[in-house]
């Protein structure tokens, strides 16, 4: 009794005088959480987008895993200077995995959002069924069998990631999505004639909008290593690309002599994948609770 009082009291003061001065201080700040996100993130992504400007032209080839020289990070496996390599290397990751989740998304969002708010069985059965098939399969399995029948550029390696990464993102859109789609609120705006866009996007979309920022970071880090891996394995790129990940394919025999070459592009890689994944869990933490709120 004597803490309901309090609280009440507490309550009565913060209407009288306002919010109080660390309650004001939080909301002030919301932002605040974001920060070690983007700043792991940061780094990875000025490299990729800035760093082919003051990359330079290439200079004369020294001797190949040697530090020194005139070389800040030394050179990689063919004498070329790792700094340009890694200010080059980055545009083409960052560039495919982004895509990559873009497009996953593209066609994830409208088929989970029909299949969770469709009233038929047979139609709901007649889209999950397919991608249930394609789930199936590996998804380095795919982009290995797509490379032996062609070779896909930059662009074409971004379909590929894209469509191993449909079902699975459609899966999860389709099931939080439904649990939304069966609320009363939703009957209700059928009732009301809404259309079928204001009921995905303006209720639906916005009911599983964590779900979908916790998977969107998983989804980026997905992406980020099969376009790494493709280009590990020589699919999509050139063997001798200034490429994050053909850097670390390329120069790991020379770890014990020259660790930079590999370690450098090798650090950026789990930066933009930590990076990508501390935003998600800063967009779903929630705003500590004030007196006012309670």
């Amino acid at each position: 009794m004597a803490l309901a009082v309090a609280r009440s009291r507490r309550r009565l003061r913060s209407i009288v005088t306002g919010p109080s001065r660390d309650a004001a201080r939080t909301r002030g700040r919301p932002g605040l959480r974001y920060l070690p996100g983007l700043l792991v993130l940061g780094v990875p992504l000025l490299l990729a987008l800035a760093g082919p400007l003051f990359a330079g032209d290439a200079g004369p080839r020294g001797t190949s895993l040697t530090t020194g020289g005139g070389h800040w990070l030394g050179t990689d496996f063919t004498g070329r200077d790792v700094l340009r390599e890694v200010l080059l290397g980055g545009r083409s990751v960052v560039t495919v995995a982004v895509a990559a989740t873009a497009l996953t998304y593209a066609v994830a969002l409208p088929a989970g959002f029909f299949c969770a708010l469709t009233r038929r069985a047979w139609l709901e059965e007649a889209l999950m069924r397919p991608l249930d098939v394609l789930l199936s399969v590996p998804s380095l399995l795919v982009v290995l069998l797509v490379a032996a029948a062609v070779r896909p550029g930059a662009a074409g390696l971004a379909v590929v990631v894209a469509v191993v990464g449909i079902p699975d993102a459609a899966r999860i859109v389709r099931a939080a999505g439904a649990e939304a789609a069966s609320r009363p609120a939703v009957e209700a705006l059928r009732m009301q004639g809404e259309s079928w866009a204001r009921l995905a996007l303006g209720y639906v979309g916005r009911s599983i909008g964590r779900t979908l920022a916790a998977d969107i970071g998983v989804r980026l880090t997905g992406a980020v290593y099969l376009v790494a891996t493709a280009a590990f394995l020589g699919v999509g790129v050139a063997p001798d690309a200034a490429d994050w990940a053909v850097m670390v394919d390329r120069n790991r025999t020379g770890l014990a002599v020259q660790p930079w070459a590999t370690v450098v592009p090798a650090l950026l890689i789990v930066a933009l994948t930590a990076g990508g994944n501390l935003l998600a869990d800063a967009a779903l933490a929630r705003p500590p609770r004030t007196e006012k709120d309670r």
